[in-house]
Protein backbone atom coordinates (compact mmCIF):
# COMPACT_ATOMS: atom_id res chain seq x y z
CA UNK A 1 0.00 0.00 0.00
CA UNK A 2 1.29 3.37 -0.84
CA UNK A 3 1.24 6.06 1.93
CA UNK A 4 -0.96 9.11 1.09
CA UNK A 5 1.66 11.29 0.97
CA UNK A 6 3.31 9.46 -1.26
CA UNK A 7 0.46 10.15 -3.98
CA UNK A 8 0.04 13.77 -3.03
CA UNK A 9 3.41 13.69 -4.71
CA UNK A 10 2.78 11.56 -7.46
CA UNK A 11 -0.46 13.85 -8.08
CA UNK A 12 1.70 17.39 -7.74
CA UNK A 13 4.03 15.76 -10.46
CA UNK A 14 1.56 14.97 -12.93
CA UNK A 15 -0.27 17.94 -12.26
CA UNK A 16 3.05 20.06 -13.54
CA UNK A 17 3.46 18.23 -16.04
CA UNK A 18 -0.04 18.53 -17.49
CA UNK A 19 0.56 22.64 -16.89
CA UNK A 20 2.42 25.02 -17.42
CA UNK A 21 4.48 25.12 -20.93
CA UNK A 22 6.70 22.02 -20.89
CA UNK A 23 9.78 22.44 -23.19
CA UNK A 24 10.48 20.55 -26.26
CA UNK A 25 13.30 19.32 -28.04
CA UNK A 26 12.99 22.98 -30.25
CA UNK A 27 13.35 24.83 -27.48
CA UNK A 28 17.13 23.21 -26.91
CA UNK A 29 18.29 26.79 -28.46
CA UNK A 30 16.67 28.56 -26.30
CA UNK A 31 18.23 31.30 -23.34
CA UNK A 32 18.15 29.37 -19.91
CA UNK A 33 18.03 31.12 -17.27
CA UNK A 34 18.24 28.92 -13.96
CA UNK A 35 16.35 30.62 -10.53
CA UNK A 36 16.85 29.21 -7.05
CA UNK A 37 13.76 28.93 -4.77
CA UNK A 38 14.63 28.80 -1.35
CA UNK A 39 13.04 29.89 2.12
CA UNK A 40 11.84 32.53 1.45
CA UNK A 41 13.18 34.02 -1.76
CA UNK A 42 13.92 33.41 -5.17
CA UNK A 43 17.57 33.93 -6.67
CA UNK A 44 17.42 36.32 -8.39
CA UNK A 45 14.86 38.50 -7.18
CA UNK A 46 14.60 40.03 -10.81
CA UNK A 47 14.64 38.57 -14.39
CA UNK A 48 15.15 40.90 -17.23
CA UNK A 49 13.83 39.23 -20.38
CA UNK A 50 12.95 40.83 -24.21
CA UNK A 51 9.61 41.02 -25.61
CA UNK A 52 9.66 38.72 -28.35
CA UNK A 53 12.57 36.61 -27.21
CA UNK A 54 11.52 33.09 -25.41
CA UNK A 55 13.39 32.05 -22.47
CA UNK A 56 13.39 28.70 -20.49
CA UNK A 57 13.31 29.35 -16.68
CA UNK A 58 15.04 26.48 -15.28
CA UNK A 59 13.82 26.29 -11.33
CA UNK A 60 15.33 24.27 -8.51
CA UNK A 61 14.46 24.34 -4.59
CA UNK A 62 17.36 24.29 -1.97
CA UNK A 63 14.99 22.99 0.45
CA UNK A 64 11.37 22.17 0.56
CA UNK A 65 8.69 22.50 -1.81
CA UNK A 66 7.89 25.42 -3.38
CA UNK A 67 5.68 26.98 -6.37
CA UNK A 68 6.45 29.16 -9.37
CA UNK A 69 3.69 31.26 -10.64
CA UNK A 70 4.22 33.87 -13.36
CA UNK A 71 0.33 34.61 -14.15
CA UNK A 72 0.93 37.35 -16.56
CA UNK A 73 2.52 34.91 -19.07
CA UNK A 74 0.77 31.36 -17.91
CA UNK A 75 3.67 30.34 -15.95
CA UNK A 76 2.97 27.81 -13.14
CA UNK A 77 4.71 25.21 -11.83
CA UNK A 78 5.62 22.80 -8.77
CA UNK A 79 8.82 22.85 -7.10
CA UNK A 80 10.55 19.92 -5.96
CA UNK A 81 13.31 19.74 -3.84
CA UNK A 82 16.45 17.71 -5.88
CA UNK A 83 14.08 18.17 -9.24
CA UNK A 84 14.81 21.05 -11.96
CA UNK A 85 11.64 22.63 -13.60
CA UNK A 86 11.55 23.65 -17.18
CA UNK A 87 9.59 26.54 -17.95
CA UNK A 88 9.33 28.46 -21.40
CA UNK A 89 8.08 31.91 -21.05
CA UNK A 90 7.46 33.91 -24.37
CA UNK A 91 7.17 37.37 -23.20
CA UNK A 92 4.76 39.08 -25.62
CA UNK A 93 4.32 42.29 -23.90
CA UNK A 94 6.46 44.98 -21.70
CA UNK A 95 6.40 46.04 -18.55
CA UNK A 96 7.02 44.70 -14.71
CA UNK A 97 5.23 41.59 -14.21
CA UNK A 98 5.06 40.31 -10.32
CA UNK A 99 6.05 35.90 -9.93
CA UNK A 100 5.77 34.60 -6.73
CA UNK A 101 5.66 31.22 -4.67
CA UNK A 102 1.88 29.80 -4.14
CA UNK A 103 2.94 26.48 -2.87
CA UNK A 104 2.80 27.13 1.13
CA UNK A 105 6.34 26.76 2.32
CA UNK A 106 6.75 28.14 6.09
CA UNK A 107 6.61 30.83 7.48
CA UNK A 108 7.97 34.17 5.54
CA UNK A 109 5.84 32.19 2.32
CA UNK A 110 4.18 35.50 1.77
CA UNK A 111 7.36 37.67 0.67
CA UNK A 112 8.72 35.07 -1.45
CA UNK A 113 8.03 37.08 -4.77
CA UNK A 114 10.01 38.62 -7.94
CA UNK A 115 9.55 40.28 -10.75
CA UNK A 116 10.12 40.04 -14.60
CA UNK A 117 10.90 43.09 -16.41
CA UNK A 118 10.35 42.90 -19.78
CA UNK A 119 11.69 45.34 -21.90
Amino acid sequence: MIPARRWLVVALLLANCAGGKATTDEDASLKVIPLVARKWSFDPSTITLKKGEPVILEITSEDVHHGFNLSAFGARADVVPGQKVRLKVAPDKTGTFEFHCDYYCGSGHEGMEGQVVVE
